[in-house]
């Protein structure tokens, strides 16, 4: 399953995430799969895409990073796959 993640760095303060990152990497668990990330120009924020099928593998991880962001997690799918899931609805009349 697909998440997208919105990171709101706590206090603004993105230079204390990526000092982590530096010294610690994404510290994703096993079959948590990162696929890509976004900054916000004001480095206040950060915009992921994680995929996994369990989600405790996301709770874990998200716990290791908690003190210094809030996280916003939302299940997505593509919109190939949401079309696909819906063309049977989509071409009843």
């Amino acid at each position: 399953m697909l998440f997208f993640v919105i990171e709101t760095f706590r206090n603004q303060d993105g230079r204390a995430v990526y000092r982590r990152f530096r010294d610690q990497g994404r510290m994703v668990p096993d079959g948590l799969i990162f696929h890509e990330s976004w900054i916000a120009a004001d480095m206040s924020r950060c915009f992921q895409v994680m995929e996994c099928d369990d989600v405790g593998l996301l709770q874990r991880w998200v716990g290791q990073w908690s003190d210094l962001v809030a996280f916003e997690i939302i299940p997505v799918q593509t919109g190939k796959a949401t079309a696909a899931a819906l063309a049977d609805i989509l071409d009843a009349t």
